[in-house]
């Protein structure tokens, strides 16, 4: 019987499904079809998949060949089954053996000449097919990649006579070592370049220590995207595994690996001409946007409000719910997206609103509008809101230098060491059930949150927000119980709900 089945992957948001390859030969009029809800791109594959067979020295076959792609309900899409399509035509005209391929699984596109080019997604369909107890077979370039997952066998190839040969046994391929870049490189941005702006620098390690997202106000050039971006630099290194899920949001973008340290977080700051397509992820064949991208990292948006309102408000959810769900007509495709939000914006349209120098002319209409464009919703979803003030050039020139990112990330790490000792996350994802047992105030605090939340009109939501910023000072202070002070400084932080005149 001319038949050969053998095993593939396909790409469903961060998921690789199984694909099953049957290639079947018959009698009949030469030519190939392809089953299995293949789009365009696989679908193509069969002028390929035959230029590259000749090109290679083989014989393609001049039979009826029929190509299945189980299961037939989930769409196929890319060029990702070219190569164990040839594989299956060699196998089934009997110029490769049969029995090699239960313990392989195959993916990558073929060149005209033969050649392999490297498919998106290879990290996640390398973990499944360890997950499987299968070695994987992909083309070179995946190589490195496709070597991070754990527990599988990784085989890299150029050519597609190289894998022919390793499975007829004349020359094995050889297996792909696992590299782990820990190289612990310092950033290059470090907070000590930052002068002044105690309170800023604050924020932002009570925002790095607890995971919280984090708004900076001021007029231009006072420090806020420097700040944003030596965020990174005081997060303490990814876990394992999560450092895996970036490196596999990235495999479905084509993102290359990151040099130095893999387990940085990841720092992402997309232009405010961005779509919502591209910031939540999206398309016909769904990939994954910014936030995802940003996943255990930071999410950075410089000129907040000049952002498309509609662009914005597509972030409520992901927020909550740290992960985004996008569904079409054929698919329906889930990305991981727990990223940490930080945000910088003009206090009103020319900047220097509140500036003690008087520059500024917008009228409080205009002003209005501008601060508008932010809908009051997402602002309650932003934990620390700060101010950035310009600092005078007295004031600068009696700057002495500041602390640096590393010992600024040594605090951070214990703090964060404790929140995994006692939830297993940051305080910023504190469920409501641990919040009864590790946030609860003294009888003053209580007090005092109940008079904030009366004079400030504080939703529900930013109730416990605060709640957890207070467990995340009281984390880094060395504290096991919510203190007063901890308290007073957590309400100070909700900065645009004390509304100041205009």
């Amino acid at each position: 019987m001319a038949l050969a089945t053998l095993h593939s992957r396909a790409q469903q948001g961060i998921d690789a499904p199984a694909v099953q390859v049957e290639v079947h030969l018959a009698n009949g009029l030469p030519g190939m079809t392809i089953v299995g809800l293949p789009e365009l791109a696989v679908r193509e594959s069969k002028d390929r998949v035959r230029s590259a067979i000749v090109n290679s020295g083989f014989d393609y076959p001049t039979r009826r060949i029929t190509v299945n792609l189980a299961p037939a309900d989930l769409p196929k899409e890319g060029g990702r089954f070219d190569l164990p399509i040839a594989l299956g035509i060699l196998a089934a005209s009997r110029q490769l053996p049969l029995n090699k391929f239960n313990t392989y699984e195959f993916l990558g596109e073929l060149l005209l000449d033969g050649s392999l080019r490297p498919v998106r997604g290879a990290l996640p369909a390398a973990i499944a097919c360890g997950a499987a107890g299968r070695g994987i077979v992909l083309p070179d370039e995946n190589g490195v990649e496709a070597a991070l997952a754990n527990n599988v066998c990784v085989f890299a190839a150029r050519t597609l006579p190289e894998v022919c040969a390793h499975l007829n046994d004349v020359q094995l391929l050889s297996r792909v070592p696992a590299t782990r870049i820990d190289t612990d490189v310092e950033p290059e941005e470090d907070l000590a370049d930052i002068r002044g702006q105690h309170r800023a620098r604050r924020a932002l390690e009570i925002a790095a220590a607890g995971g919280h997202s984090l708004l900076m106000i001021g007029p231009p050039g006072t420090g806020k995207s420097m700040l944003a971006r030596r965020l990174p630099g005081i997060l303490p290194p990814l876990e394992e595994s999560e450092a895996l899920e970036v490196a596999a949001l990235g495999s479905l973008n084509f993102s290359p690996l990151r040099d130095g340290n893999w387990r940085r977080p990841p720092f992402r700051s997309p232009h405010h001409t961005a779509s919502a397509v591209a910031l939540v992820g999206g398309g016909s064949n769904p990939r994954p946007g910014e936030i995802s991208l940003a996943h255990h990292g930071v999410l950075f948006l410089d000129e907040f409000p000049e952002f498309d309102r509609r662009v914005l408000e597509v972030l409520r959810e992901p927020l909550e719910s740290g992960e985004v769900i996008i569904s079409r007509a054929a698919r329906q495709a889930r990305f991981p997206a727990q990223f940490q939000l930080v945000v910088a914006m003009n206090p009103c349209p020319c900047g220097y609103h509140g500036d003690p120098s008087g520059r500024c002319r917008c009228t409080p209409e205009q002003i209005h509008r501008y601060r508008a464009r932010v809908s009051g919703p997402l602002l309650d979803r932003i934990d620390l809101h700060v101010e950035v003030p310009r600092l005078t050039a007295a004031e600068r020139a009696l700057m002495s230098s500041s602390e640096s990112s590393r010992s600024v990330r040594t605090r951070v790490a214990a703090a964060r060491q404790v929140q995994r000792a006692r939830q297993s996350s940051a305080n910023a994802r504190l469920t409501r059930n641990r919040m009864i047992t590790c946030c609860q105030p003294g009888r003053t605090g209580q007090m005092l949150l109940e008079r904030a939340t009366d004079r400030l009109g504080l939703s529900a939501r930013a109730y416990d927000r605060i709640l957890r910023i207070a467990r995340t000072i009281a984390d880094l202070s060395g504290c096991s119980s919510i203190g007063d002070d901890h308290l007073a400084e957590a309400i100070h932080y909700r900065q645009l709900e004390r509304r100041p005149p205009i």
